[in-house]
């Protein structure tokens, strides 16, 4: 039997202290932490396009395009950037401006408009000359306080543009100002075949109770309002 001396232990004991240090001298270091950070490579450049279709929507705080308007949104070809309006659009915008400002003339319908054209704002759903002529008619006053495009585009043949203007009732004289976002499509022969007049960019009123009544105002205008006569082709 053995026996261990203090001696001994001592021995025992800087022995194993010296292999501990001995250890920790060779063993192999750790390897480096590395820390990864999410790329902005992946995310997508902006376009110019982009960049100025965010502008301009800024610019109309709380206003808001449907999906199908965007859906339908495309740049226009050649280097003309998509928020100049397209020259054959720049008639129809001075014409829907007379419109809008209650001075409808039969030249503006026969040059601007197709005789079977849609037309819909929040309370009024048309179709046909008959029932778009008269809409011009339904205030006493219109004054327009600025109006902006935000596309036009040659496919599809489109341009939308926002347009803020003050009414003026016809009973009442009430005045009552309507931001609104309108989306104007044109055939190849560069007439209106669809207008639709967002009021601060919300959808237009789609229940059943509600088309109906639209629809029936579309119907019913023509019978208050003097429609100007389309001329007779020989």
């Amino acid at each position: 039997m053995s026996v261990t001396t203090p001696t001994h232990r001592r021995t025992l004991s800087q022995d194993s202290t010296r292999s501990h240090k001995s250890y920790r001298l060779t063993r192999s270091p750790s390897p480096p932490t590395q820390t990864f950070h999410p790329s902005h490579i992946l995310h997508p450049v902006p376009t110019p396009a982009l960049v100025e279709s965010v502008a301009g929507g800024a610019h109309y705080a709380g206003a808001r395009v449907d999906s199908d308007v965007v859906l339908k949104h495309r740049r226009s070809s050649g280097s003309r950037p998509h928020t100049v309006l397209k020259h054959d659009h720049e008639q129809i915008l001075k014409d829907l401006t007379e419109l809008y400002s209650c001075r409808p003339t039969l030249d503006i319908f026969e040059r601007s408009w197709s005789k079977d054209a849609e037309f819909e704002d929040p309370f009024c759903k048309c179709k046909g000359f008959d029932e778009y002529a008269a809409q011009p008619k339904l205030f006493s006053k219109s004054e327009q306080i600025s109006q902006r495009i935000m596309s036009s585009t040659d496919n599809p043949n489109q341009f939308i543009y926002h347009q803020t203007q003050q009414y003026t009732t016809r009973l009442f004289k009430k005045k009552k100002v309507v931001e609104s976002i309108i989306s104007v499509e044109m055939d190849d022969n560069e007439k209106i075949i669809r207008l639709v007049d967002r009021w601060d960019g919300k959808d237009l009123p789609s229940r059943y109770g509600a088309t109906f009544l639209r629809v029936m105002n579309g119907k019913v205008a023509p019978w208050i309002f003097k429609v100007p006569k389309v001329k007779k082709t020989e």
